[in-house]
């Protein structure tokens, strides 16, 4: 495949290195969970129930970068499997929280020790100071949000190519 000699756009493609960095460290993680049966999603939903107790769906959905129309299939799932448990709230039948079920916090007290082994093969790897600074770096990242960063003015008439992605 051929590329261009000059790219059109001078900045580098952070979001596609963000998610090549992301699939390069959850190869070192996926063979864990595969063999506990779980899925990437399913994980993050009992690792951040480990760390908050209860939470209700929309905070999951937040905190484990997971979409609200995927969320009740995925809860439906892990709720069959009596990975976690959900309610509704006392004072308000509208509202459910999530807590991890015993099977559930059964197999995040299994699979820690692992995962932080594997934490550690990668610290060990990679070097302790490169990993602490990029969970820094990104911590900074994360922290600054867009709210501190300008946007850009649209133009106010649609591109000339006449099949563009909005007119589909």
């Amino acid at each position: 495949m051929e590329s261009r000699l000059k790219p059109r756009i001078a900045y580098r493609n952070l979001p596609q290195r963000f998610l090549k960095a992301r699939e390069c460290l959850m190869a070192h993680f996926r063979p864990i969970l595969n063999h506990y049966g779980l899925t990437d999603q399913q994980w993050r939903i009992l690792r951040l129930l480990d760390e908050h107790d209860l939470l209700e769906p929309r905070e999951i959905c937040s905190l484990c970068q997971i979409h609200s129309a995927s969320m009740a299939g995925v809860l439906a799932r892990m709720e069959a499997l009596a990975l976690i448990q959900r309610s509704r709230v006392a004072g308000d039948q509208r509202r459910v929280v999530v807590r991890l079920a015993p099977k559930g916090d059964q197999l995040v007290r299994e699979m820690a020790p692992l995962i932080d082994l594997q934490y550690q093969l990668i610290g060990d790897a990679i070097g302790v100071e490169i990993f602490d600074d990029l969970f820094h770096s990104l911590e900074a990242f994360i922290g600054a949000g867009h709210e501190s960063v300008g946007h850009i003015e649209l133009p106010s008439t649609m591109p000339a190519a006449k099949d563009t992605v909005a007119s589909r």
